[in-house]
């Protein structure tokens, strides 16, 4: 059996629109979901309102398929059985099916829709509900107002009126009643606790925050220069931007340079958005124009334009304070110490045989460079190298021994140790040197069978004394000597615990990465050789911001604080050589 389905709708003037389509299958489904045959969308037909299938004798039967039911010809039935030759009218809802047949021809389903008599709505009007409230128009109105007094006026007057002698409560609420809805977003995780005290950011209503709000909290931050520098390096604005500025400050807000330009809130709960480098790189983008007088290199963006990198280092042995140098390869470092760093990495050289041999010290089969640089949360990543807990396994200070107790220089204090040795006991006795080599020029190829010396018996004090502190002794296979007022001595180490004074760097974030990879110790024979990266290693995965190809994108703020930690400082270095930044010491302490 095969349906012609015609649909009869009407245009605005009451033209009609016939559109047929055939459906070929003995039932028809008829209901308000889309996915039935006849789609009859009105809230008086169920989902799935009926069914219509043959019956006996070439007849159709409708089938209600749940609690409502339909008419036919005008009376309600839940069941309907016809022949579509002679003819019927189903309905559902504001909806009429008109049944048909002409010979062997397919039943012809006429789909109409019936407009509501007007004389039926008004006598069904009065039974509604709205013939017992407002009009719309002064239900809107009276809604109007009811928003205005509750998310206007009450934040408003509450505000006026509040005591301006109590402090904000951080993580109390507010005095203002309804603020929360004036809220544009969450709070930064930073500032959550003043989710509900908008006014201790917001002294005045309609009103940005202003810069000396900020800084009751912040009290102890740095500007990035002198204002008069920022806004000298920012150079004059073009005629859009001081228009739209213009416009800000008329409504409070403070103009370039303020906090509230580069911190912005209601973003989201979370950290603080970083400052976009756009912001950065239009004073650092040839600031050297600008500001004549300056010593700093133009910076726009780290993959295409950026200085190379300088080092806060001790050029010189007894410095008294480091100084910044342009990272470069014929750059060295004194730092008063004797230390080769491929003779440790290299995995057949002496002293890997040494570490090797100390089993219980829990060395590999190599040194690595773990074994000596123990991470920590100082501004360097790792803590100093110390000599009795780093170094001393190998390199042992132990000059005799006392029965079942072993004397050891003692390490830090040149006094100390010479002490120790004018202290040594004249008289005869066993040497105490060990079956294992010591690392470095004794005990290697060229030497062989060497092995750690003894101060036992000698000719004299003085003679221990001197031998201890010169290039062969002791003290001086590590350290550089030097005479002090006429006394042997050996020159101050002197190694900055930062070396990278106005960028920051995070090992942990670079866990996945050798140390090698970055420091190239393993090719390095000579002490005074800086191990520190340049700007184009850096780059194998770090470019700018907007960069398309970088593994890691990088905005100015990745790697770069505004605001200096010691307060305001000289716009042209806005930094501190102090003890903070390069901690000078002795013998690695």
């Amino acid at each position: 059996m095969a349906f012609l389905i015609r649909t009869i709708d009407f245009t605005a003037s009451g033209r009609e629109i016939i559109r047929d389509r055939e459906h070929d299958s003995d039932t028809l489904s008829i209901g308000r979901a889309a996915e039935n045959d006849l789609h009859l969308p009105d809230l008086a037909v169920e989902q799935h309102h009926a069914t219509i299938e043959p019956a006996q004798g070439g007849q159709l039967r409708a089938v209600a398929a749940g609690t409502l039911g339909f008419t036919q010809d005008g009376k309600n039935v839940t069941e309907a059985v016809f022949a579509a030759r002679d003819g019927t009218e189903l309905g559902f809802g504001s909806y009429r099916l008109a049944f048909s047949q002409d010979e062997d021809g397919p039943v012809t389903v006429t789909q109409t829709q019936v407009n509501e008599d007007a004389s039926d709505r008004d006598a069904l009007s009065g039974f509604a509900l709205a013939s017992a409230l407002p009009s719309k128009r002064v239900m809107a109105w009276i809604g109007l107002a009811a928003i205005l007094i509750a998310f206007l006026a009450i934040p408003i007057h509450s505000h006026l009126t509040r005591d301006m002698n109590v402090e904000p409560d951080y993580d109390g609420e507010g005095q203002v009643a309804m603020d929360a809805s004036w809220s544009t977003g969450a709070l930064s995780l930073a500032h959550h606790g003043l989710e509900d005290n908008c006014e201790a950011c917001h002294v005045k209503p309609f009103e940005s925050v202003q810069d000396e709000t900020c800084l009751t909290c912040h009290e102890s931050i740095g500007d990035h220069a002198a204002i008069d520098r920022q806004l000298t390096g920012r150079g004059p604005m073009s005629r859009g931007d001081k228009i739209q500025w213009d416009i800000a400050e008329y409504f409070g807000k403070e103009g370039p340079g303020s906090c509230t330009t580069c911190h912005t809130e209601h973003e989201g709960a979370g950290r603080m958005e970083p400052t976009a480098q756009k912001f950065c790189a239009e004073c650092h983008d040839g600031m050297d124009k600008r500001l004549t007088d300056t010593t700093l290199a133009n910076a726009a963006d780290f993959g295409t334009s950026h200085p190379q990198f300088k080092m806060l280092i001790y050029t010189a042995l007894g410095q008294d304070k480091p100084e910044r140098w342009l990272l470069s390869d014929d750059l060295k470092e004194e730092h008063g110490l004797k230390f080769p760093h491929d003779v440790h990495l290299d995995r057949s050289s002496g002293v890997t045989k040494m570490a090797r041999s100390l089993g219980n010290k829990g060395y590999g089969e190599a040194l690595v460079c773990a074994d000596c640089h123990t991470p920590s949360d100082g501004p360097g990543g790792f803590s100093p190298v110390n000599m009795e807990e780093d170094c001393e396994a190998c390199h042992s200070l132990v000059y005799d021994k006392v029965g079942d107790t072993f004397r050891s220089l003692r390490h830090g204090s040149v006094d100390e140790a010479l002490a120790d040795l004018r202290a040594i006991d004249r008289t005869p006795r066993r040497p105490i040197t060990t079956n294992r080599r010591r690392p470095g020029s004794i005990g290697s190829a060229s030497v062989p069978g060497a092995r750690y010396p003894t101060f036992g018996r000698p000719r004299s004090s003085l003679i221990a004394v001197n031998n201890a502190l010169g290039p062969d002794g002791v003290c001086g296979e590590c350290h550089i000597g030097t005479t002090r007022n006429g006394r042997a001595d050996v020159m101050p180490v002197t190694i900055p615990e930062y070396y990278l004074v106005l960028g920051r760097f995070d090992h942990d974030a670079h866990e996945q990465e050798d140390c090698t990879s970055c420091h190239l110790a393993e090719g390095s024979a000579n002490s005074n050789d800086l191990l520190m990266p340049g700007i184009a290693v850096c780059r194998d995965c770090h470019l700018g911001e907007d960069s398309r190809v970088a593994e890691v994108p990088s905005s100015c703020a990745m790697c770069h604080q505004y605001h200096p930690p010691s307060g305001n400082l000289p716009a042209d270095h806005p930094t501190q050589q102090d003890d903070k930044v390069a901690r000078v010491s002795r013998f690695g302490r």
